[in-house]
């Protein structure tokens, strides 16, 4: 009997473009709290990371109360524009994923996953304004794990969804997402189209398009 096959995505910067959406909180963040901003480059290299340790990141300088307080005035200013404009329009899918989202469900040996460093209000926004209902058997975000590269996003993953680590996969477009599948014993898809530089991704795979994505997984996972 074929065993089920488990594709794990990151959502910011793989499935979505959320990058203006992204750049526009951490900027009003920044400056509700009387700092400077940091520059795009900058805040795109931390996407991945749960708020607090990006922030982090970004002003490492900093102490942990004026982490915290960048954190909160970032989910303030993300939640406002979210609201005002609404999930499809803030974080878009990239051409061709909703497509392959669908190709892949159909199979009845592959399940669908999420681990994002998004807090589970914005896995659940997004899931909605894109009417995703029903087409991830795991979803996992920064409000139940630490942040990425840690494994546990993903060893609950295959928890819950019974699959061994040897038919999962991880897709995602930062370094973070590829040490936290190394981590984990699965096997990793990168996509050159996100926040992070594609030479730094260390991937077993490196795609360019949607499209290449299915044929990907084949080949690392078999049929």
């Amino acid at each position: 009997m074929t065993d089920l096959k488990l594709v794990i995505f990151d959502v910011d910067g793989t499935l979505v473009d959320s990058q203006g959406l992204i750049v526009a909180s951490t900027t009003a963040a920044f400056e509700q709290i009387g700092m400077v901003a940091p520059s795009r480059d900058a805040i795109k290299s931390i996407v991945g990371l749960s708020l607090e340790e990006g922030m982090a990141v970004l002003v490492p300088e900093a102490g942990a109360s004026e982490h915290v307080r960048l954190a909160e005035a970032y989910r303030s200013a993300y939640f406002e524009q979210r609201e005002a404009r609404g999930s499809a329009a803030t974080s878009p899918f990239y051409e061709g994923a909703r497509e392959v989202l669908d190709q892949l469900r159909a199979d009845d040996w592959m399940l669908l996953a999420i681990a994002t460093g998004k807090s589970k209000r914005g896995v659940d926004k997004l899931i909605e304004g894109h009417g995703l209902e029903g087409y991830f058997a795991s979803a996992q975000c920064s409000d139940f794990h630490p942040s990425k590269p840690h494994p546990s996003m993903i060893e609950t993953a295959l928890s819950e969804t019974g699959v061994d680590a040897a038919n999962a996969v991880m897709v995602g477009d930062t370094t973070f997402d590829m040490d936290m599948a190394k981590a984990a014993g699965v096997k990793a898809i990168g996509v050159s189209w996100g926040y992070h530089d594609a030479a730094t991704l260390n991937a077993d795979v490196l795609i360019d398009s949607f499209a290449e994505l299915p044929a990907a997984i084949q080949n690392l996972l078999g049929d």
